[in-house]
């Protein structure tokens, strides 16, 4: 970043990483770390914190590091493990050499933990897990000591070895911070450093059956790694004192951790239990289902990692909590996706349409644009014949005064075709519309009628006998309430599930130049939205799922405010 930046365009973050460069406070190094744990997906909350660490890093020509936090074995996957370096990767990041583990350092933290018991600044201790909860205290009243917290150096530094021997079975046994226990910070109250855990690691198998607390473990990882700005979210800022305790009373490199508030997002939840929950009671099919918040899932709707950084962008870092609309995350989606996604025609709800007057037999290729917002795209051949599908709803029998779509005697144009009137309505025994009978306009190739006569709609359309038969999976969000986690006393959030947030179409129809449409491969059907193309598709079964409807609500509610 040049030294020319105007501070009031940086966020108070990159306000703090500019002033340490220009003062040297590092050394001019600039060091970030996304440290998750490999306990789950990846969600939009932490593209917001790969955005901002690797961002960083990027723009003051440091370096960001990929470390994973795994010190607890009974929640943690390799699986987790290659689906984040995958989000990561695909939002356009790369830690190049600096991927770390939690685990490398297992035996360095283990040492340092001997140092602070050797400095009579630990102990082990016997109380159970509901006791230590117990003798903690509240917020207004200070915690009770264990009975076991003045044991002598030797003693404990006999019990630890032999907890990382495996003499003693789970939870009977804590290795514990000797600190404060009327601290009016509750994390100051003699926290738990390691606590014995026989199962096996992904990584280390069963090396260990002794694991480091997560309040132990997170500084220390900085501190091995040479971090400059430890970046954390607000949940922590009260965890800091602790952090620097250890890091002081060790003696060892102390990096500058920093809060921002973390990513609420309308419509969404953000946990990771509650996105564990969805997926193993059934509500969602899987980790990647494209109605989820992950990472994993919004790439298989569609999303791309462009909009996703711009989105991050646009919302920036600050020190409060607050809730983002989830429109403003599809405005930036449709800005993207407007701009490099092919245009095609696709008929969801088929309504066959005869021309009559169209000679059996012929075959026209019509010129269509693939896209407007970019020239180099250029153009491609649509097939056009006597038989055709529109959308069901672009045609009503009795249609009320502001309806402009096909109706019988109205005219309407065919898009890059030509001008058709209905003639005649065909129903079925039940009284539905099967069919349409039109005559056509030869005169109006292309789209415009040279007598200058003017229609006041435009229809998408597909050849009945060169389409291609395609699933179509239309998205909504999946719960109906802004706020799912806000629900009344006894109830869960689930009870905000939307039943609507998957409906699935068969029998769609799009043009034939999808026939070899790449996996995830994006598309703006005309009129109808945009969509990609699913992994599950096949060379018998094409499967598109709708990204986002073409309508901008967030744009047009920012253009009112406006004016």
């Amino acid at each position: 970043m040049s030294n020319g930046e105007s501070a009031e365009r940086l966020d108070f973050i990159r306000q703090i990483v500019a002033e340490d460069c220009e003062t040297g406070k590092w050394d001019g190094r600039v060091v970030t770390r996304f440290p998750p744990e490999p306990n789950g997906y990846l969600h939009i909350g932490h593209a917001k914190s790969i955005c901002l660490n690797f961002g960083i890093a990027a723009e003051f020509g440091g370096r960001c590091h990929l470390r994973f936090d795994d010190t607890n074995p009974t929640k943690e996957e390799e699986e987790y493990v290659e689906s984040i370096k995958n989000n990561v990767q695909w939002l356009g990041w790369d830690w190049g050499e600096h991927l770390y583990f939690g685990s490398d350092y297992f035996k360095q933290m283990y040492e340092w933990a001997v140092q602070l018991i050797k400095a009579g600044k630990a102990y082990v201790c016997d109380l159970t897990a509901e006791q230590t909860r117990e003798y903690r205290g509240t917020l207004t009243e200070p915690g009770k000591e264990s009975p076991y917290r003045n044991r002598g150096i030797e003693e404990n530094l006999d019990l630890f070895e032999r907890m990382r021997n495996g003499e003693f079975p789970d939870g009977s046994r804590t290795l514990r911070a000797k600190i404060d226990m009327a601290h009016p910070n509750l994390n100051m109250r003699d926290p738990v450093m390691y606590r014995i855990l026989h199962a096996l690691h992904h990584r280390t198998g069963d090396a260990w059956c002794i694991y480091p607390m997560y309040d132990w473990a997170h500084g220390l990882e900085d501190s091995i790694e040479n971090i400059t700005h430890s970046i954390c979210t607000l949940e922590f800022e009260n965890h800091r004192p602790l952090y620097d305790w250890f890091l002081d009373q060790l003696g060892i490199y102390h990096p500058q951790q920093i809060e921002f508030a973390r990513l609420n997002l309308t419509y969404t939840v953000m946990s990771k239990r509650k996105l564990l929950r969805l997926v193993q009671d059934g509500h969602v099919n899987g980790w990647d289902d494209p109605r989820m918040p992950t990472i994993s899932g919004m790439r298989r709707r569609g999303y791309s990692p462009a909009a996703i950084r711009e989105f991050c962008r646009i919302i920036g870092v600050n020190k409060f909590n607050s809730t983002v609309d989830f429109q403003l995350l599809e405005h930036c989606l449709r800005q993207d996706l407007n701009k490099t996604s092919p245009r095609v025609m696709a008929v969801l709800r088929p309504l066959k349409v005869v021309i009559t007057n169209y000679p059996d037999g012929q075959t026209e290729q019509m010129e269509a644009i693939n896209n407007p917002e970019n020239e180099s795209a250029g153009t491609r051949k649509v097939p056009f014949s006597k038989e055709l599908y529109i959308e069901q709803d672009d045609f009503m029998e009795n249609p009320p005064k502001k309806f402009f779509r096909l109706a019988p005697g109205r005219e309407v144009r065919l898009r890059y075709a030509y001008f058709i009137t209905c003639t005649d309505v065909i129903k079925d025994r039940e009284g539905n519309v099967i069919e349409l009978r039109c005559t056509y306009d030869p005169a109006t190739k292309g789209g415009d009628a040279p007598d200058g006569r003017k229609v006041k709609a435009t229809l998408h359309w597909v050849s009945a006998a060169h389409v291609l038969d395609t699933e179509v999976r239309l998205y909504d969000h999946l719960f109906t309430q802004e706020n799912p986690d806000q629900v009344e006393e006894g109830q869960d959030f689930t009870v905000h599930l939307n039943p609507n947030s998957l409906e699935v179409l068969t029998g769609c129809k799009v043009e034939p130049s999808l026939q070899n449409a790449e996996e995830m491969s994006r598309y703006q059907f005309e009129r109808l939205g945009y969509f990609c193309v699913d992994p599950d598709s096949s060379s018998e079964r094409m499967i598109f799922n709708r990204t986002v409807t073409l309508r901008d609500t967030w744009a047009k509610e920012q253009q009112k405010q406006k004016s």
